[in-house]
């Protein structure tokens, strides 16, 4: 089972990219994008900000007396918020759709979509507060981050989202190995318990509530570690350039009666699966490992060879145009 570990993150990875996929063309006809420019070069400058400052802020309130339990619920309503937006937008493409309610001539309504979104929404913040599993942490972070690839797949163009995915390469390699404070950050999330890092056991049993510190797991040899932990970002960021692939690249020319669009999304994923499989051998051997310059390196190659393949082009879609 610990040989396997692996695969469940796998699943966890693919999976999100898939629901990405699925929710970025309705996403995109309800406008539910985040800049109103996606074309822009500097349309990522506010994520990677955010992405930036973060963590150097949740350190820096960790450090305080009381500062990890008030951060803790902090993060924890933001999340529920989050969720609840991007649950709302989801059940909303999903029939039925308003219900009058009695009587009639009130014209009282009923949005079945934003009753589902508010109840799934508090029943996950309240599983985050109460009983942090490792299962319920991985489900609301599945169901961030395939949201969250959507949202941003339609809110960057080509450009931009290489933009994006280059700068966190460097950035995320800096910050595990240089200055080592994405590590200290992984260890303040495994204490709080939240769907910031997925969580795969050696067992369904595993009391994730209970488990030692990550900086104690460390040193531990790393088949005899009970979990492996995967960062949200590394299975969000590359899905950025799929969905951005999917949404804005023409469809034609087609091959084997899938459009070229759908062809260089899979082309991205398949070069971030080769990334997943050399980054697992390396976390496997028991260090940590900044994952983001496999994960995006493979989605930008990937994504590169079978635009050139299919477009012809050098441009990789960087101009807008073929």
């Amino acid at each position: 089972m610990r040989s396997l570990r692996w695969l469940g993150l796998l699943g966890l990875f693919i999976g999100a990219q898939v629901v990405g996929l699925l929710l970025a063309q309705p996403f995109r006809s309800e406008g539910f994008t985040s800049t109103s420019n996606p074309q822009s070069p500097t349309a990522p400058l506010f994520i990677l900000v955010v992405i930036v400052v973060a963590p150097l802020f949740i350190l820096l309130i960790a450090r305080r007396r009381g500062g990890l339990v008030a951060l803790r619920h902090l993060i924890l309503i933001g999340i529920a918020g989050a969720l609840y937006f991007t649950l709302y937008a989801t059940f909303s493409l999903l029939p039925p759709g308003v219900i009058l309610l009695q009587p009639y001539a009130a014209e009282a309504t009923l949005d079945p979509a934003l009753a589902l979104a508010a109840t799934v929404s508090a029943a996950l913040y309240l599983a985050l507060l109460m009983e942090p599993q490792w299962y319920v942490v991985d489900l609301v972070g599945f169901l961030a981050a395939g949201s969250l690839i959507a949202l941003l797949g339609i809110s960057f163009a080509i450009l931009p989202a290489f933009i994006l995915l280059t700068a966190l390469m460097v950035y995320d390699a800096i910050a595990v190995y240089r200055t080592k404070h994405m590590v200290s950050l992984a260890d303040v999330v495994t204490d709080m318990k939240l769907p910031i890092l997925m969580v795969m056991p050696d067992s369904a049993d595993y009391d994730y509530t209970r488990a030692p510190r990550l900086a104690e797991q460390r040193t531990q040899p790393a088949e005899e570690r009970s979990a492996l932990f995967m960062g949200l970002g590394d299975v969000v960021i590359p899905g950025t350039l799929i969905v951005s692939a999917f949404i804005w690249l023409p469809t034609s020319p087609a091959f084997l009666g899938l459009g070229a669009n759908l062809w260089a999304a899979v082309g991205a994923l398949l070069g971030a699966l080769v990334g997943y499989g050399v980054l697992m051998r390396l976390v496997l051997r028991g260090n940590p490992q900044a994952g983001l310059p496999l994960l995006n390196g493979g989605a930008l190659l990937g994504y590169a060879l079978v635009y050139i393949a299919l477009f012809h082009s050098w441009t990789l879609g960087l101009t807008g145009a073929l």
